[in-house]
C-alpha cells in the first residue's frame, strides 16, 4: 500500500501515528503540546481526506457538515448559513497539437467553449495567432496579487479567441488561479496547463502549430455553506470579536485551508472555556476561490458587524508551512504589536509586515475597504493551489501548533479585555 492511499485510509487514527518522530522526544515536550499537535493533526488529517474542497460541490458540502460537527463537540451551536452560486463543472478541458492531448483546467472566470473549441494557431501572447500562450507569475506571500497581474492582466485584455497559460509556482507543475472576477468573468476561454509542458509549448508557439483548445464546461444552480457560530461573552453591551478562515479552495488544500481551520477550531476551544467577556463570532467561509463568495454573503447577512465588531481576526494561507516565511499584516499599530506578542510568546518572529493602509489579502480585503479593524498572519508555500497540497508533506505539526496557542490565546484575552 502506498504511504499515500495508508494515510487516507487511517485518518481517523492518524493523529497518533504521524506524530512518531516528536513522541521520540516526549521527555522534553510538554503533554500539553503533544495534546494539541494531535488535536489538529486529526483535523487536517480528516480535511485532507474529504477531497477536493472547490465550492458548492457535494465534498465542500459534506466538509460543512462535518465543520460543524467539530464546532459541536465543544458544546457550541453551529449554523449552515447557505448562499446560492453558479457552479462551474469541467466537462473537457484539453489542448491538442501534433500528436498530443495535454490536459488542463480551465480559468473560471473567464469565457468557456463548446464541446468542439476553438482551432487555430498556437502564439506567443501578442500575437496574431488564434491560440496565445502565456505563462503565469509565481504566487508570493508578500505580493499575493502579483500572479494576477502583468501577463494574466494583458491575457484577459488580449484579442486571441483563446488563451494556454502555463502556470507559474515554486517549481514545475500546475498551479492554479484563483476566479477573483467569477461575478464578472472577462477575457477569452483560458485553459490552465503545467508549466512542465513549457519549453515543448513555447517552441510550438515560435512555430505557429495548428492547435485545438477545449474548455467546456457546465453551469450548474448550487448552494454553498459558511460555518457559523457564537461564543457569548459576559458583557454583551461590548463590541465583539471575528474569528474567520477560508475552507473551500482548490484540490485539497490542506496547508492553504487545513490550517486555517484546524487553527480556528483551536481558538474556538480555547474561547468556549474562556470566560470572555466580549461575545466572539466565528465564521468559516466557502467561495474562497471563487471572487470571496463567502464573505460578501455573510457581510450581506450582518452589515454592520464589519465597523462593528472591535477586531477581526483572519486566519492567512499556509499556515505551519514548513520551512516557509510569514507575513503579518494589522489595520493599525495597535493590532500588529498585539499580534507580534501573541506570536513572540511562541518564539515565533514576523519575517515580514505589510504596510496598514496595503491592499489586504483575501477575506480582510472585504473588511478594510468597509472601514473595519483587522489583523491576520500568513505563510509561504511550496505547493500554494497545487495537488501536492497534501497531508502529511505539506504542514509541519509543531509549528503549526505553535501558531495555534499563539493565537487562540491572543483572541482569548482580546475578548477577555473591555477597553
Amino acid at each position: 500500500m502506498r504511504r499515500r492511499d495508508f494515510l487516507v485510509a487511517a485518518a481517523g487514527a492518524v493523529a497518533g501515528a504521524i506524530n512518531r518522530p516528536n513522541l521520540l522526544h516526549a521527555r522534553d515536550r510538554a503533554p500539553a503540546a503533544m495534546e494539541l499537535e494531535q488535536r489538529l493533526a486529526a483535523v487536517i488529517a480528516a480535511y485532507d481526506a474529504q477531497g477536493n474542497h472547490r465550492t458548492g460541490t457535494p465534498v465542500d458540502n459534506a466538509s460543512a457538515e462535518w465543520l460543524a460537527r467539530q464546532v459541536q463537540t465543544m458544546g457550541v451551536t453551529a449554523e449552515l448559513e447557505p448562499f446560492e452560486l453558479t457552479r462551474v463543472d469541467p466537462i473537457s478541458s484539453y489542448l491538442r497539437l501534433v500528436d498530443r492531448r495535454i490536459e488542463g483546467v480551465p480559468l473560471f472566470d473567464a469565457a468557456f467553449t463548446d464541446g468542439t473549441g476553438v482551432t487555430g494557431k498556437l502564439g506567443p501572447l501578442g500575437s496574431g495567432a488564434e491560440i496565445g500562450l502565456a505563462q503565469t507569475e509565481p504566487f508570493s506571500p508578500v505580493e499575493p496579487r502579483r500572479a494576477q497581474a502583468g501577463i494574466v492582466a494583458q491575457a484577459r485584455r488580449s484579442d486571441h479567441k483563446a488563451l494556454v497559460l502555463l502556470t507559474g509556482g515554486t517549481r514545475r507543475g500546475l498551479f492554479l488561479l484563483n476566479a477573483v472576477s467569477f461575478r464578472k468573468p472577462s477575457g477569452p476561454p483560458t485553459l490552465q496547463v503545467s508549466s512542465v509542458e513549457a519549453d515543448w509549448l513555447q517552441r510550438q508557439a515560435q512555430q505557429g502549430t495548428e492547435a485545438t483548445l477545449v474548455a467546456h464546461v457546465n453551469r450548474t444552480p448550487a448552494q454553498a455553506y459558511n460555518v457559523t457560530c457564537k461564543v457569548a461573552g459576559s458583557d454583551p453591551t461590548l463590541s465583539p470579536l471575528v474569528v474567520m478562515a477560508p475552507r473551500s479552495a482548490w484540490w485539497q488544500s490542506t496547508s492553504e485551508q487545513g490550517s486555517r481551520l484546524a487553527c480556528w477550531l483551536e481558538a474556538l476551544r480555547v474561547m468556549a472555556a474562556g470566560n470572555a467577556k466580549r461575545d466572539a463570532y466565528f465564521v468559516a467561509m466557502s467561495g474562497h476561490e471563487l471572487g470571496l463568495l463567502g464573505i460578501d454573503a455573510y457581510l450581506e447577512r450582518r452589515p454592520e458587524l464589519v465597523k462593528g465588531a472591535a477586531i477581526w481576526i483572519f486566519y492567512g494561507s499556509d499556515i505551519g508551512a514548513p520551512r516557509q516565511p510569514n507575513l503579518i499584516h494589522a489595520s493599525d499599530a495597535t493590532l500588529e504589536r498585539w499580534l507580534l506578542q501573541a506570536l513572540e510568546k511562541e518564539a515565533i518572529r514576523a519575517d515580514a509586515k505589510v504596510p496598514y493602509d496595503a491592499p489586504a489579502r483575501g477575506e480582510a480585503g472585504p473588511i478594510q475597504r468597509g472601514g473595519g479593524r483587522f489583523v491576520t498572519v500568513a505563510c509561504g508555500s511550496e505547493a500554494f493551489h497545487n495537488v501536492a497540497d497534501r497531508w502529511p508533506e505539506a504542514i509541519d505539526i509543531a509549528l503549526l501548533a505553535r501558531y495555534a496557542r499563539a493565537l487562540a490565546t491572543g483572541a482569548l484575552q482580546l475578548a477577555r479585555e473591555a477597553g
